[in-house]
């Protein structure tokens, strides 16, 4: 997981605030520090760590201009964080746009990749927006891969996100939350259709 050092260099050192962690999921000495370069269409840095060993939870890096979120669980707490989002019934998105369209989160496995988006943001660079993913293919699997990309004349990382791309396109709908935002109403459909029953019993 990404170190508090990490987190500092890729802000520059640069903290706007901090304060407690108000959620459980992290223990009793979860802080939280924000990097925000003070403009509305400008960036945050984020990073919630435990103030007595240091451990680092949870990092996310907010680019306003392009309405994008980029967020790293330390995996050790992962379960417990989505467990404490359900039981809160907190959306899992980062903001809402002006037309009430969610900015969705990003979840990144790769410690380099946050780093690399993080920074970029922080330094308003051009990054890439693709998502590393950490691979570990048996050796029958990889040479095969290897075989049909040299057939095909292009790199074994290329044939990789092919396949990955092919993939995610087939099951995205079933990757992403279900929201209702009929009659500028936002809101999960479960919650929706609760509140709708309520309504009914009136």
């Amino acid at each position: 997981m990404i170190t508090l050092k990490d987190f500092m260099q890729a802000c520059d050192y640069r903290i706007t605030e901090g304060s407690s962690y108000g959620w459980q999921c992290f223990g009793y000495n979860a802080y939280c520090l924000d990097s925000w370069n003070g403009e509305q269409d400008g960036h945050t840095l984020s990073i919630v760590f435990d103030t007595k060993d240091q451990t680092v939870y949870q990092v996310t890096a907010y680019d306003y201009a392009n309405s994008r979120a980029y967020r790293m669980t330390n995996p050790d707490f992962k379960s417990a964080f989505d467990a404490e989002c359900q039981d809160r019934d907190v959306l899992d998105m980062a903001w809402e746009q002006d037309d009430g369209t969610p900015v969705e989160y990003t979840d990144l496995e790769v410690i380099e990749d946050w780093l690399e988006k993080a920074t970029a943001i922080a330094n308003d660079q051009d990054y890439d927006i693709r998502v590393k993913v950490p691979l570990n293919l048996p050796d029958d699997v990889l040479f095969e891969l290897m075989k049909q990309a040299h057939e095909q004349d292009v790199t074994l990382n290329q044939m990789v996100e092919e396949l990955l791309q092919v993939a995610i396109d087939q099951h995205k709908d079933d990757l992403r939350p279900e929201y209702d935002f009929s009659q500028g109403v936002r809101g999960p459909v479960a919650a929706m259709k609760a509140k709708k029953k309520k309504k009914d019993k009136k």
